[in-house]
């Protein structure tokens, strides 16, 4: 009989306390000269978008941004029931811009991000912020702003969720193998 449950071999990181030091990072180097604006990928990018948004003062509103009709894997995976709106309400040509992902692994999401952001407008320069980068790069993305970096067990996938109170934590479910149901 196999176990029916398991826990992952690494280190479940704090989400809160990794945001808390992101947070520093970007309050440490924010060149507010430069007017950043603040944009987050669906789901969890647009909530620590919205998050460092309201901690670091800025006035203009924050942008959220769907990568569905981006992803590389769109002609395998098909339409996905959860998509979302883009919402740039800002003019983005020539600004500099702080791209917001939860997490960082292959790099495909980043790709595509940079693809929708492009189709919005020319920024002069895009940053791009996460709160935890777990390792596993296929393309040549790094993130300027880290909350933290580690190698993270590949049969689990890290999953953002907020509490009421806007504080995140990670939830870790095993990774669907190939043919299982989803």
């Amino acid at each position: 009989m196999t176990d029916m449950f398991s826990t992952p071999t690494s280190l479940i990181p704090d989400a809160d306390h990794l945001y808390i030091q992101l947070l520093a990072q970007i309050r440490g180097s924010l060149d507010t000269e430069a007017n950043p604006v603040i944009i987050g990928i669906h789901r969890g990018g647009a909530w620590l978008a919205e998050r460092l948004h309201k901690d670091l003062g800025i006035s203009e509103p924050f942008g959220t941004i769907d990568i569905s009709f981006y992803r590389d894997d769109f002609a395998t995976t098909g339409i996905r029931t959860n998509v979302k709106t883009t919402d740039v309400p800002v003019e983005l040509d020539g600004r500099a811009v702080i791209l917001c992902d939860d997490i960082l692994n292959s790099g495909r999401s980043v790709r595509a991000a940079l693809n929708e952001i492009f189709d919005v407008g020319r920024p002069a320069r895009v940053d791009l912020a996460v709160l935890f980068d777990r390792g596993g790069r296929e393309l040549p993305i790094a993130a300027l702003f880290v909350g933290g970096t580690a190698e993270f067990d590949v049969s689990y996938k890290l999953v953002l969720e907020r509490d009421s109170s806007n504080r995140f934590c990670f939830r870790v479910p095993l990774r669907q193998k190939s043919g299982d149901a989803q």
